[in-house]
This record gives C-alpha cells, sequence and structure tokens, in this order.
C-alpha cells in the first residue's frame, strides 16, 4: 500500500484544498495518507517551506502547492 504524505501548516488555504484532494484520492485508491506540520519540524521547515503544500508519495516529493488529483491517482495505481 501506497502512502501519501501532506505537508503543510495550519491556516494555509492551498494546504486546506490539497488535503481535502488527498482525502478524497487516498479513499477511492485505498492508499494511506498522513499529514506533517511544517512548523513542527525544523527539517521540512527548511527543505519545504516556500513550496507547501507539498504531497510525498512513498518518502518521495510528488507535487507541491497544488495536487492535480489525477495525477496523483495515476501515482498511485489508480
Amino acid at each position: 500500500m501506497k502512502t501519501v504524505t501532506l505537508i503543510g501548516k495550519p491556516g494555509c488555504h492551498l494546504c486546506d484544498d490539497a488535503r481535502e484532494i488527498i482525502r478524497r484520492v487516498c479513499e477511492e485508491t485505498g492508499a494511506a495518507w498522513e499529514e506533517k506540520d511544517i512548523n513542527q519540524d525544523p527539517e521540512l521547515y527548511q527543505k519545504y517551506w516556500e513550496q507547501i503544500p507539498v504531497t510525498l508519495v512513498d518518502g518521495a516529493q510528488h507535487d507541491f502547492w497544488r495536487v492535480d488529483p489525477e495525477r496523483l491517482r495515476k501515482a498511485l495505481g489508480g
């Protein structure tokens, strides 16, 4: 099973949009997903601050700023 990770922060409208797309696509494909707050992890903050929201699939960067549901679905094999 693949895992999608959303890296974002509270109060980010793009993160809210990404969360909804990720949740829906993961439900459709059976993939797991998790969310990490960039403010709680100095390494993530340094690496991704200017790109949030960032989407990872199995730990590899997949997208940033906006999540394309079709592209994510394909990456998850759906």
